[in-house]
């Protein structure tokens, strides 16, 4: 914006007192005499060689002057105490200097133009939005194009700002087009500004499209993650589980919430293995911290996966930040299925000794089939008859206890024949 503000001086300047001016002007307007443009040139030099207060001076020098000044020269008085006090960062009095440039009349149209537009820029770094908007308008009616873009934007800007987000959009949707229409992407804030009206809209789908176009303007790794994030909103599984998978291997995801994210979405899209994979290396790599929280679901990825070592490796990572005995039972099932069965019993008898499980009859059954697996049938029956003291293993521990107990009989009957 200083660029800009600088270059108010300079263009007037170089057009001056030169009176082919007038031909592009809707007023005559008077001539900048020589004798005002040198004073003034003097107090920017002055300003310019980093003594402000020696060019202010020579401005109040020029001021005494005023009343036998033109409106031009006036102007353009106004116009380099602005510059100065903007300079130094005293924006509430360079505003005020400015305002007063354009309320001299005639003065130049791009005098006029670019102090208007100044103004509305200054305005909006000031939290002044209606007063941004107002300058625009008589920026407008100046210039004569309700669509400008750089006005497009700026109004845009100014609309969000008051929480005028419906009327925001149509201004920075137009901004947009005009750049696309050129073949120029336009400048990447004018897409994070709409990005952002459409989401305090409520409306998702339009999120998605214009950051569809950010990626593929400015491909920027967090585009294609928030991308990722709302089609998740939009329930668009697939989607987002091949959006995150496209990042993940130009390198994209590097922060921990990012993979776990992929890894839950491969986890509950049906591909375990990815998901076991994916967490595994984060953790590795210290992307992922080792905590319960993601040992869990890499246990549950390598179970669905059946990847049993990897499994019980995890679950077994896992039970030690446990204070109860629910991933020792969850481990004691999986070596169960696996019928590793010494392991299995070992397992369950941890879960046993942690004790606040949910089913801890469950246990007792485990205890039992496996024992009953290696036809250890008394062990077996003493596992089936404890759990039967619990409700949730009642009914299938007495079951098992028929068929213990009628396998334990034809073994013994077998026994006899052989020894007859």
């Amino acid at each position: 914006m200083r660029n800009l503000i600088g270059a108010i001086i300079v263009v007037v300047l170089a057009q001056g007192f030169v009176q082919q001016i007038y031909a592009q002007e809707t007023k005559r307007v008077p001539a900048l005499r020589e004798q005002v443009y040198s004073q003034l040139a003097r107090a920017q030099e002055l300003a310019d060689n980093g003594d402000v207060p020696a060019g202010l001076a020579a401005l109040k020098n020029v001021e005494s002057k005023l009343s036998s000044m033109n409106s031009y020269e006036r102007a353009m008085l106004w116009n380099f105490y602005g510059y100065m006090h903007y300079g130094k960062d005293q924006l509430d009095q360079a505003i005020n200097y400015f305002a007063k440039v354009v309320d001299e009349d005639p003065i130049p149209d791009a005098l006029k133009q670019n102090t208007l537009f100044s103004l509305a820029q200054l305005s909006l770094g000031q939290g002044d939005y209606a007063q941004t908007l107002r300058y625009l308008d008589r920026w407008q009616a100046v210039v004569g194009d309700a669509s400008a873009q750089k006005a497009d934007v700026l109004r845009a800007q100014a609309l969000y700002q008051k929480g005028d987000y419906q009327q925001a959009l149509t201004p920075i949707k137009r901004a947009i087009a005009t750049a696309e229409q050129n073949a120029d992407a336009g400048d990447e804030n004018w897409y994070v500004l709409q990005r952002a009206i459409h989401y305090e809209l409520g409306q998702t789908t339009d999120v998605a499209a214009i950051l569809e176009k950010m990626i593929k303007h400015f491909n920027k790794p967090e585009y294609w993650v928030q991308l990722a994030g709302v089609y998740g909103q939009l329930g668009q599984d697939q989607q987002q589980l091949a959006m995150l998978e496209a990042a993940y291997q130009q390198g994209f995801l590097s922060k921990g919430q990012d993979l776990q994210m992929l890894v839950q979405s491969y986890f509950f899209g049906g591909i375990p293995y990815k998901a076991g994979r994916v967490m595994e290396q984060a953790i590795a790599e210290g992307k992922l911290e080792a905590d319960l929280r993601n040992l869990k679901l890499l246990a549950q990825s390598w179970i669905a996966a059946r990847e049993t070592d990897r499994a019980v490796a995890a679950l077994e990572q896992a039970a030690a930040l446990s204070s109860d005995g629910e991933l020792d039972a969850q481990r004691a099932q999986v070596l169960l299925n696996a019928e590793r069965y010494e392991q299995a019993i070992a397992a369950a008898e941890t879960a046993l000794a942690k004790g606040n499980l949910e089913k801890p009859g469950t246990m007792h059954l485990v205890i039992g089939m496996a024992e009953l697996e290696q036809e250890n049938y008394n062990p077996a029956l003493q596992a089936f008859a404890k759990a039967k003291a619990f409700e949730d293993a009642r009914k299938a521990a007495a079951q098992w206890e028929r068929y213990a107990t009628s396998e334990k009989e034809q073994a013994e009957r077998i026994k006899q024949l052989q020894a007859s």
